[in-house]
């Protein structure tokens, strides 16, 4: 555990990208198998424990430390790994080196529930505050040490002298603790083998698109299509050696999250791999995202679940058909082999996303600010604004310039009272970074309508966690109050995609994504919005659709 420890560690305090990219490869290089491949496996979000939670270190926290001061340590610390690492009464003898990564991943998954706890804690007795922490971390799966999955594969191309994008594309032939993945990268061995059923390809990216830059492009160039409120996903289907069908679907960073929709690849009948946006269907109509978040990222997926949020892929690419990868060619000719292919499966759980017809920019922004005029009919509640796509563009991988924009709706915006606020986690714990804002009902109270830790810069974050400690009345657990009358507090300006009525809300609305757009140090807290505002733009957006 020593060198998986060192390395969250030191990862965890490296804020340049060539910085961590250096540790990662110095680690790859100099760690033996399977331990790299098991740090690699959970650096990646591609380990999980079934009875090794969050809980278990809470109630083995609880064992080991007064409650009173462990939720004291808990508020003040903001990282429940860091707390029990540090709060760990530790013996005299040590034995980090004794105790491997492998070990470690191996007890956590073998060892049967009722027993864990006590191995545990016995790992816990061995390690020092370092491996504790490297090994809680592990168990939580809550890593924050910002290396993203793309990162450490971009690490493990450099240790083989290979392109990100080539590991990218043999990443799922093989599984962790990547053995032979590191054999060929090191020259020992064939590249993993990619049949049809693992097969993934790193997804074409967007920009975001200024009004001011249509001026240089051409609209003749371009087609566009609805930019659909769900979650970007890659359908791969085929036969394996033996002829057996088979498939896979894959989330936009490359996890395999096909588990939790079985009848969606049930109903896969095709040899193809298909980029795509995952969508909830009821009663002829897609839904919003909010209804999606129903399937999303549940462990156990019953009949009951799947008949009462249908889940299906509205595909706008083709990538590959057979042995044929079809990337290379222009955005147009895929296009025309998507609609043929789509034509031939009817009975797929898969639809064709369409085209806008516009013949100037004009015409794709009115479709844009009206969707249900401008095509998207009966499913309008589920565009969040328009893609534009080079007729010529090949798929590339990332975010190449000029081929591919995205131009969202215009978000909605209120301002609020900040009311509440609370200290972030990892490099945010020392911070009060998530705040609780409301709005005035009739009656001239503040009601809560949201929670938002996002959209302001590092110095604005700063000033907001000054205003929080200098203006706290009140304080439940980790939880701050911040002073909220109608004439003192603090006015947040907050943007957000959507609105929905809610009964686990005590305003009776949800907010989609919102964030903090602007600090209103210039307005009075008795002129923020009221309850009626946002009752006002729910029902716009209701006669919208």
């Amino acid at each position: 555990m020593n060198r998986f420890a060192a390395l969250l560690d030191r990862l965890a305090y490296e804020p340049r990208r060539l910085g961590k990219l250096a540790l990662l490869e110095d680690y790859f290089r100099a760690t033996p198998d399977p331990d790299r491949g098991w740090a690699l496996a959970a650096m990646t979000g591609a380990l999980s424990f079934k009875n090794a939670k969050a809980g278990l270190i809470r109630t083995l926290a609880a064992e080991r430390a007064d409650p009173v001061l462990f939720g004291l340590s808990y508020d003040f610390v903001g990282d429940l790994a860091e707390t029990v690492a540090l709060m760990w009464p530790g013996g005299d003898a040590r034995a980090n080196a004794a105790l491997s990564l492998t070990d470690v991943v191996e007890g956590l998954r073998t060892t049967p529930k009722q027993e864990l706890p006590a191995v545990v804690a016995q790992w816990l007795d061995r390690l020092d505050e370092n491996g504790r922490w490297a090994l809680l971390k592990l168990i939580t799966g809550a890593l924050r040490i910002g290396v993203s999955a793309r990162l450490a594969r971009t690490a493990m191309a450099r240790l083989g002298g290979r392109a990100p994008d080539e590991i990218e594309e043999v990443w799922h032939a093989d599984a962790p603790p990547y053995r032979r993945l590191f054999a060929w990268l090191e020259g020992r061995a064939e590249p993993p083998s990619v049949a049809t059923i693992v097969r993934y390809y790193p997804p074409m990216l967007s920009h975001p698109i200024e009004p001011d830059e249509f001026d240089a492009l051409d609209p003749a160039d371009f087609c566009a299509e609805w930019k659909w409120d769900g979650v970007r996903v890659q359908a791969a289907a085929g036969r394996d050696a033996g002829g057996a069908r088979t498939a896979k679907l894959f989330s936009r960073t490359g996890e395999d999250a096909s588990g939790a929709f079985p009848d969606l690849l049930a109903g896969f009948d095709f040899d193809a791999v298909l980029d795509g946006e995952l969508l909830i269907r009821r009663e002829g109509r897609v839904q919003d995202f909010n209804t999606l978040q129903q399937r999303l990222n549940r462990k156990t997926v019953t009949p009951k679940l799947m008949a009462e949020f249908p889940a299906f892929i509205r595909v706008y690419d083709l990538l590959a058909l057979g042995d044929d990868d079809l990337r290379a060619l222009p955005f147009a000719a895929r296009r025309e082999k998507l609609e043929a292919f789509i034509a031939q499966h009817p009975f797929a759980p898969i639809d064709l996303s369409p085209l806008i017809a516009f013949k100037s920019w004009d015409d794709l922004a009115f479709a844009r600010a009206e969707p249900a005029g401008a095509g998207a009919g009966v499913d309008v509640e589920a565009v969040e604004g328009v893609m534009i796509k080079r007729r010529d563009a090949p798929y590339l991988a990332g975010r190449p310039k000029g081929y591919w924009f995205k131009w969202k709706r215009d978000p909605m915006v209120i301002d609020a009272v900040l009311m509440y606020a609370q200290r972030g986690s990892g490099k945010r714990s020392s911070f009060y970074s998530d705040y609780t804002f409301g709005v005035w009902t009739e009656a001239g109270e503040l009601t809560p309508v949201g929670k938002a830790y996002f959209g302001f810069t590092d110095e604005e974050l700063i000033e907001l966690d000054r205003f929080v400690r200098n203006n706290t009345e009140n304080r439940f657990g980790p939880v701050r109050e911040v002073a909220h009358t109608k004439t003192k507090g603090l006015v947040l300006e907050v943007a957000f995609e959507g609105l929905q009525r809610s009964t686990r809300h005590k305003s009776g609305l949800a907010m989609r994504f919102p964030r903090i757009s602007r600090i209103r140090w210039d307005k009075h807290p008795r002129d923020a919005d009221t309850i009626g505002a946002l009752e006002k733009l729910l029902g716009a957006g209701a006669a919208k659709r």
